[in-house]
Formats: structure tokens, C-alpha cells, sequence
């Protein structure tokens, strides 16, 4: 009931203007940084580990504005899942649209890097094309209901659970979907390699590379930035020379690539999640 209760108040928001969700959105992320320590601990963590260069204050500023980005970011799902398409048009700007299709025919996979605006990013895609994604479920059994309607909205995407592993995105692929891939989380050290991330050896799924392999895909990167008056998506031009001569070399020419995005609007990057959770032999866990 509590749960229901509070989706119907989150309906009710996304009936608001942009200018009033932000706001509210930023209060959230200022009491999100206030009081929930343990996600604190981990963005301070992980941003020791990638910024050493900086300040322990100029840290936690950029942790207090990631934590601000964050709260907007959560609230302004509350359009993506129930605003009309024509609003969702106006908010959601798409650049390079031209990237998304290959004259050839070749499968495309969409590098989508874990920003805040990710959830605009992929809505934006979902109303472009069909795609394939892969999501996680939720605990909640109510809000993981909504959350999957919300990205099944438009075109009819194929969404996999990321239990379902990865043949049936391997299908998609190969049957013409263009694949919305987020490689950049520790998912643990199982089909992982250490790639560098800042400096840091990071966990590194080397999914993209088997997939690029696998199907003679391209990379096309999608860069989903959250701007004063809604979010502006990138799409790169795909990437030449990949896959190149190993697995690793893939990876790690992913991460570098990530790093850099990262470093142009560090604080809408997640870092919230334990990145650097799962560490080579006889190294200590930071978290």
C-alpha cells in the first residue's frame, strides 16, 4: 500500500513544470547527501580514488552537486514514465541521429555510460527506434512494474532481464535491434578483466568487445547530458579500428574513453555505485 501511495505522489509531480520538479528534485539530492551516509561514503570513496588531485573540500562539493544532478535526475523520471511523447520531444534533445543507422546494414551497439540522464537517453532512443536493452530488477516488486512500463512505453524495445545472460541481446543484435548497452559498472569478477578507470584497476565487464566481435557490430557512443531545460543526447560517430587486436586492449580503450566523458560533467556521473568493489587478488576493498 505504502508503495502505491507513494507512486500516485509521484504522478502527481510529473504533472508539474520542469522549473518546480528540478527544484524539488535538488532539495531531495541536498537531503539524499545529508543523510544517507552510506551512499555518501561510497561517492567520497570512489571520488578519492579517481580525483586524488584534489581537495578533500573541492570533493565533497562536487559530491554535494553529483547528489543535487541525482535527486533531479530520479524526479524527472516521473516524466519519462507518464508524460506525453510531445512534451517528452520538447525536453529530450537528439544530436547525430544520423549515427543510429548503418548504410550497410551492420548491428549497432549503443555505448551508453552510466550518466544521470540515462533514463532520458534511453526513453529518447526507445521513441527513435526499437532497440534492445538490458535492465535489473527491482526488489520491489510494484516500482519494478512501473519502471519496466515506463521503458516499454514506445516502439515496442526488447527488454532483458540481466538474468536472461547474453544470447537473446545476441539475437536482437543480429536480427537488426540496435543494442542500448551500459558496460560500466562492477558486476563482479565473472566475464570481467581489470582495465584501468582513472588510474584505478577496475572490474570491466568485455561485453562490448565480444559482442563488436561476435556480430561485426558498431560502436556508436551516447552521451545523455541533463541541461537547465531538459537533457541534450549525443550520438557520436561510431568508432573506427574497434574491435582492435585483443579483448583487453577493447576494454580498456572503453574505460579511457568513459574517463573522458566524465571528466566534462563529473558530477552528473553515478558515482554512487561502488565502482571499485570487487579488487584484484590480496587487494583491500575501499568501500
Amino acid at each position: 500500500m505504502l508503495s502505491r501511495l507513494l507512486l500516485g505522489l509521484l504522478w502527481l509531480l510529473h504533472l508539474l513544470p520542469l522549473p518546480a520538479l528540478r527544484a524539488l528534485g535538488g532539495v531531495i539530492g541536498r537531503l539524499l547527501y545529508a543523510f544517507g551516509r552510506a551512499r555518501r561514503h561510497v561517492a567520497l570513496t570512489t571520488l578519492r580514488l579517481c580525483f586524488p588531485e584534489l581537495s578533500e573540500g573541492a570533493r565533497a562539493a562536487l559530491a554535494r552537486r553529483h547528489f543535487v544532478a541525482f535527486g533531479r535526475a530520479f524526479l524527472d523520471r516521473t516524466l519519462l514514465w507518464w508524460a506525453p511523447r510531445s512534451r517528452l520531444e520538447r525536453l529530450i534533445r537528439l544530436k547525430g541521429a544520423e549515427h543510429l543507422r548503418d548504410a550497410g546494414g551492420r548491428p549497432t551497439i549503443l555505448l551508453a555510460p552510466h550518466f544521470v540522464g540515462l533514463d532520458a537517453g534511453g526513453t529518447m532512443m526507445t521513441m527513435s527506434v526499437p532497440l534492445v536493452s538490458v535492465y535489473s530488477n527491482q526488489k520491489n516488486p510494484v516500482f519494478n512494474a512501473v519502471l519496466l512500463a515506463g521503458r516499454l512505453r514506445f516502439n515496442a524495445p526488447v527488454l532483458l532481464s540481466r538474468q536472461d545472460g547474453m544470447r537473446r541481446a545476441l539475437k536482437a543484435l543480429k536480427d537488426g535491434y540496435p543494442f542500448y548497452y551500459l558496460p560500466d559498472m562492477d558486476f563482479g569478477a565473472r566475464d570481467a578483466i581489470f582495465a584501468p578507470f582513472f588510474g584505478v584497476p577496475a572490474a570491466t565487464i568485455t561485453g562490448l568487445s565480444r559482442l563488436a566481435r561476435a556480430t561485426g557490430a558498431r560502436v556508436v557512443p551516447v552521451i545523455t547530458r541533463m541541461t537547465a531545460d531538459g537533457y541534450e543526447v549525443e550520438l557520436q560517430p561510431p568508432w573506427e579500428g574497434y574491435p582492435g587486436e585483443s579483448v583487453e586492449a577493447d576494454t580498456a580503450r572503453m574505460n579511457a574513453f568513459i574517463e573522458a566523458e566524465v571528466r566534462k560533467m563529473p558530477e552528473q556521473y553515478y558515482w554512487v555505485h561502488k565502482r571499485f568493489k570487487t579488487r584484484p587478488p590480496g587487494e583491500r576493498k575501499p568501500y
